[in-house]
């Protein structure tokens, strides 16, 4: 039961992952605004402070984007499976609150590091920026806490 869970909190956290990069892209779409680099600035002060910085060769910003993804994506699976490990332990809030929580809790995981790496600081940030992070977070949480409700129900 144990690693059920776990194989279907991953599932849910990759199902979430693909909204928030969904909403995410969606808003790029619509207003014009360029990706942000603050995920390829934490994987760059993440492996450089881990002594294994990304070569500087003529492909490190690929290199970069490639592993700054990768880290999204485990970031997104990770917390799905803590998730279905909370809910499977009796964390069972109701939709309304355990979609907003899960996305708050996978928003804490991605934004910590900018500001603990002195990436950003989200103290400046005005409330579109909030606005851009916080939406394809909610998104994430509502499909990730629904699938792994889903998943707990269907045994």
């Amino acid at each position: 039961m144990f690693f059920r869970s776990i194989v279907r909190g991953c599932a849910a956290g990759a199902a979430g992952t693909t909204a928030l990069n969904a909403v995410s892209y969606l808003d790029m779409a619509l207003r014009g605004r360029p990706s942000s680099s603050a995920p390829e600035d934490v994987v760059e002060k993440v492996t450089e402070k881990a002594g294994h910085p990304v070569p500087k060769t003529d492909d490190r910003d690929n290199r970069l984007s490639g592993l700054a993804a990768l880290a999204g994506i485990a970031v997104g699976i990770g917390t799905g499976a803590a998730v279905a490990l909370l809910h499977g332990a009796g964390a069972r809030p109701p939709a309304w609150l355990g979609g907003p929580a899960t996305g708050a809790l996978a928003m804490v995981l991605a934004d910590a590091p900018l500001a603990g790496l002195g990436v950003s600081d989200p103290r400046t940030w005005s409330p579109a920026d909030w606005t851009a992070d916080a939406l394809p977070h909610l998104a994430y949480g509502l499909v990730t806490y629904g699938l792994v409700t889903a998943a707990h129900r269907a045994g």
